[in-house]
Order: C-alpha cells, then sequence, then structure tokens
C-alpha cells in the first residue's frame, strides 16, 4: 500500500505553503491530488472547479464541500458555461464541426475552456505553479499542459497521477489510509457532460465491435411522440426556439437538451485517433449539438454559394482537428474564426425540424436570403436568366480544356 511520497516533489525544493492552483472535478484522481499536496505536503491548495455546464448547483455545493475536507485552503467555482460559448461553440455552429462527421467534440473543447480558466485564475492569485488529475494515458494531459505553457510561461505543471504512474487501487488505498471516505466500486460507466454534450465511456468502448446497452445512456428515452420545433437563426448564431428567444444561446442550447434528448437523439460512438497516437471509442449523448449543427448547415445550403460551402467544409475540418488536438491558441484558428464569422452574414431563417425517438429530420428552411427563390430561374425548371442557346455555347467552353486532353490522349471509356 502507498502510504508516502517523499521522494515526490521533495520539500527541499517545494517546502511547505508552497501555493497552486488545483483543477478539481471532485472524482477520484483529483481528490487524490488534492489529499496528497494539501494533507502530506503541507502545500497551500486554491482548487477551482471550471462548470461548463455539466453541473448542478447541489453537485457544486457537494464538490466543494469535499475540497475542503482534503484540506484545501480556498476553494472556488468559475462559472464559464458563456465564454465556453462565446470562445467555442460558435465558432463550431459556424463551421458546422463535427470530428470524422461524428463527433461535435464535446470534451476535447471543455477542456480548453477550463485550461484558460485555470490560467487566468493562476494570473490573477499570482500563483505559479497549478495542478491538473490527468493519468499519461489520454489527451487532456496535452491539452491541460499545452496551454498552461502557452499563456503562462515557465509555470509548474504538477501532476501527481501521471507522475507516479497510479493505479485506481493505488488512489483509493491511499485515501482510505487517511480516514478519507472513498468509493470503492466503480460506476459501470464513466460519464462526462458539459454544455456541448455528455461523453459515455465503459467496458463496450473499449472494444471495436460491441454498442453501448440503454442502460449506458444518462438520458432515458421517454419521448416518443414525433414534434415538430422551429430553430431561429440570426448571423448563423441560434436565437429562439419555437418562437421563443432566449437571452443568451447558452439558453436555448439547454432548452432544446432538455427537449429532444429524452428522444434518444444525438446518441453514437466516435472511433479517433488520440493526440498521442492511439485509436480509441467513446460513447456520446449530444442532442442539441447535433441538431444545431445540422440545422444550421442545412440552412447555409440556401443561403451561401457553392465556393463558400467548399471552402468552409475544408476548413471545418482543419479546425476540428487543431481543436481537438489542443492547439486552439494557434493564430491559425484566429484567422479560420475569422473566415467564418464573415462567412454567417447571411446566415439568418427558420428552420424546421421533426422529432422522433432516435432520430430527427431536417424538414426545410424560411430565409429571406434563400437562394432557391431567385426569380432568375428554379432549379428543375424554366429560367428567366439565360436560353438554351447560351448553355449550349457555355457547355462548349467549359468542356474544351477536357475536349483538348482527350484529343491528345485518347481512352477507352468503356474500361
Amino acid at each position: 500500500m502507498l502510504s508516502t511520497f517523499d521522494a515526490y516533489l521533495p520539500a527541499a525544493d517545494y517546502p511547505a505553503g508552497t501555493s497552486v492552483v488545483l483543477g478539481f472535478s471532485g472524482g477520484l484522481d483529483t481528490s487524490f491530488c488534492a489529499a496528497l499536496l494539501a494533507l502530506e505536503k503541507k502545500w497551500t491548495v486554491h482548487s477551482v472547479t471550471i462548470n461548463t455546464g455539466g453541473f448542478s448547483p447541489e453537485e457544486l455545493q457537494a464538490i466543494e464541500a469535499r475540497a475542503y475536507a482534503l484540506g484545501v485552503a480556498s476553494h472556488i467555482t468559475i462559472d464559464a458555461i458563456q465564454p465556453y460559448y462565446d470562445q467555442i461553440i460558435r465558432f463550431l455552429i459556424y463551421g458546422n464541426v463535427l470530428k470524422n462527421q461524428t463527433y461535435p467534440l464535446s470534451v476535447s473543447a471543455e477542456r480548453l475552456i477550463q485550461a484558460r480558466q485555470l490560467v487566468a485564475y493562476a494570473k490573477q492569485q499570482g500563483i505559479n505553479a497549478i495542478a491538473h488529475g490527468s493519468t499519461g494515458a489520454g489527451n487532456d494531459q496535452v491539452r491541460f499542459d499545452l496551454i498552461f505553457q502557452v499563456e503562462m510561461p515557465g509555470v509548474q505543471i504538477i501532476t501527481p497521477i501521471r507522475d507516479l504512474r497510479l493505479s485506481r487501487d493505488a488512489e483509493l488505498d491511499y485515501l482510505e489510509a487517511r480516514g478519507i471516505p472513498v468509493q470503492r466500486e466503480k460506476a459501470a460507466y464513466s460519464i462526462n457532460k458539459g454544455l456541448w454534450g455528455t461523453s459515455v465511456g465503459g467496458r463496450e468502448t473499449l472494444t471495436s465491435e460491441q454498442f453501448l446497452p440503454e442502460s449506458a445512456w444518462p438520458t432515458p428515452v421517454t419521448a416518443t411522440t414525433p414534434r415538430q420545433i422551429k430553430l431561429l437563426f440570426e448571423n448563423g448564431e441560434p436565437v429562439a426556439l419555437d418562437g421563443m428567444r432566449y437571452a443568451h444561446p447558452v439558453e436555448l442550447i439547454q432548452a432544446l437538451q432538455a427537449l429532444a434528448g429524452p428522444y434518444g437523439i444525438g446518441r453514437d460512438i466516435h472511433v479517433g485517433d488520440t493526440i498521442i497516437g492511439l485509436k480509441g471509442r467513446v460513447g456520446f449523448e449530444a442532442a442539441a449539438p447535433v441538431i444545431l449543427l445540422k440545422a444550421h448547415y442545412a440552412l447555409e445550403k440556401h443561403v451561401l454559394t457553392k465556393w463558400q460551402l467548399q471552402w468552409k467544409e475544408q476548413l471545418a475540418s482543419f479546425y476540428g482537428n487543431y481543436l481537438h488536438e489542443g492547439l486552439i491558441l494557434d493564430p491559425v484558428m484566429r484567422d479560420i474564426e475569422a473566415f467564418f464569422q464573415n462567412s454567417q452574414q447571411r446566415v439568418s431563417g427558420n428552420v424546421f425540424v421533426e422529432l422522433h425517438p432516435h432520430r430527427f429530420q431536417v424538414l426545410g428552411v424560411d430565409s429571406p436570403y434563400d437562394m432557391m427563390r431567385s426569380p432568375r430561374g428554379q432549379y428543375g425548371e424554366m429560367n428567366s436568366g439565360w436560353t438554351g442557346t447560351d448553355v449550349r455555347g457555355f457547355t462548349t467552353v467549359y468542356g474544351n480544356a477536357l475536349q483538348i486532353y482527350h484529343a491528345i490522349n485518347p481512352t477507352n471509356h468503356d474500361n
């Protein structure tokens, strides 16, 4: 049993009273970090919970009580839900960003805002050490470290779980030996809830062939009657649901999630590449994000030009990959965000969606900028913009390069 860590963070270099900001969720890993640093190393630990939409008021109170029970000197909860939307989510909507055409970047996006908020708090308090509970196996360690290093050069990054290569049982043994209540029985599924979706990991996601059972999903399917809803976008941002205008898009996202989640919409498993080069699977439920992204894209297809759409799709893929890998601070991301925002000047109008159990359907759009309603012609109908003779001449010029190539390089088109 692990009982002491004298060799870790030796007192000669890290004396009692050393101040550190600890990102604290109240889970096993961050609880171990708090106990080790505050109770054993006698550091002055300032624990911080960054709320990105995943905690109820009751849960936040319980997290605060646990932090103080673990010996922290101070604890604060920072509400980062609106900054999360303003700095990240709105650009994911503008870009219709789904990683690998599937995943709305639920966890990876919120880790970045959490890291930036921790840095801002550490700077405000004049503390040059930040601790987090990441292990050495996943993406989060890279995301946190990268943000800390770039935004706070010279910061001391303390990662006990990663540095000591601890198992879950070793952490539990340590806390129990100090009389700290722990839950030995691990939950069957790991749940991470946030404004932009909830991740679900468990036994099935460690395989390549199994899907998560119904019991694994945090939101049970209780809605079975089809329902039509209307989403209003203004300059690319969702502002109203069924005629109800919200003060901030965050409130609309929360309302849409409450409405559509019980239909079982937005459930899937994402298979992706981690930053450190491994393949991984994670389940997620994200009714509001998936509906908003598809509805927004449907509206864009009516109001943007062909080349705007093509370049947006290419940039969105790059943007999603960079964000997933923690590179939100690269200046190219600001350049892409500027392109996204500029493209949204006429992305305004209503989108009509029908909800069904486990699926939804975008029915259509109504926008003053809808190019399908141009008087110069409608697809599949006669038009007033040109004549058949014009099209013959256009096609001759349009295909001239191909005619030259195939005249010089004959091919057998029957093969």
